[in-house]
């Protein structure tokens, strides 16, 4: 399993519109990497333990992480386009070279495709079409394994 420092600093190098990586997008970008390797691989790639609330999936460990590793970190603030608050991150070190797997960089490579085109609406409703989101109750933890073993790996985000 690998560390989620090192999956944020992943997809901060390689995702085309870093601009875009605020604290939402990036939470849920792990979440989909996580549900893909769930299919893929019958694991997690981070030990994230999902909760679906308001928001669909979203936990605080993206802004933690960047917070505690603010070695690694910078924790950018600013506002979206409908004026409310908007935090992002960047990486002090761009040379950082995170330690991830194949298995792990294919999963955050595959995400990084199916998303860099999506526009935030869009993006939303990719999270709220996997089947760990349409097939729980709000306010519920989500079993990523259990899900993908249900659901057979034929989510939107494999193909």
């Amino acid at each position: 399993m690998a560390e989620l420092h090192d999956v944020m600093a992943y997809l901060i190098q390689n995702y085309p519109a870093t601009h875009e990586l605020s604290n939402a997008r990036l939470t849920k970008m792990v979440y989909l990497a996580d549900w893909r390797q769930a299919i893929s691989q019958g694991k997690q790639i981070t030990p994230i333990q999902w909760y679906f609330d308001n928001f669909g999936p979203f936990v605080r460990d993206v802004e933690t992480t960047a917070a505690f590793r603010d070695d690694l970190f910078s924790v950018d603030l600013g506002s979206n386009m409908y004026g409310q608050p908007k935090k992002s991150f960047s990486l002090r070190d761009p040379s950082y070279r995170p330690t991830l797997s194949a298995s792990e960089k294919a999963a955050l490579d595959h995400i990084i495709e199916v998303t860099k085109r999506l526009y935030w609406n869009d993006f939303i409703k990719l999270v709220y079409s996997t089947h760990p989101i349409a097939s729980s109750e709000r306010y519920s933890y989500l079993d990523l394994v259990k899900k993908a073993s249900e659901y057979g790996g034929r989510d939107k985000i494999v193909a």
